[in-house]
């Protein structure tokens, strides 16, 4: 980054990326979005799990919103079974 922004949006930065390239990515953003506002807009678990808040969207309404470790115990929840595809598609 050329400047220090207080904000950042980002917008699916790592959703072309292998596994490998995705984790190099998203340390080096890992360590951009330190003590600034960061948006993500994502479809990786991996990208959003560490997220102080996660907002699941669902037909342009807010369904779900909190911490990982709060969403992932939602029984039913839409964010825990899309974590348990996730699991599942990864094991």
């Amino acid at each position: 980054m050329v400047k220090a922004p207080k904000i950042l949006l980002l917008d699916e930065a790592t959703s072309a990326l292998d596994a490998e390239s995705e984790r190099v990515v998203q340390d080096a953003l890992d360590r951009a979005v330190a003590n600034r506002t960061t948006v993500v807009a994502a479809h990786r678990l991996s990208t959003i799990k560490g997220a102080d808040l996660i907002a699941v969207v669902k037909n342009g309404v807010i369904a779900e919103k909190g911490k990982h470790e709060t969403l992932i115990n939602i029984e039913g929840g839409i964010y825990a079974a899309l974590a348990a595809l996730h699991s599942r598609t990864s094991s």
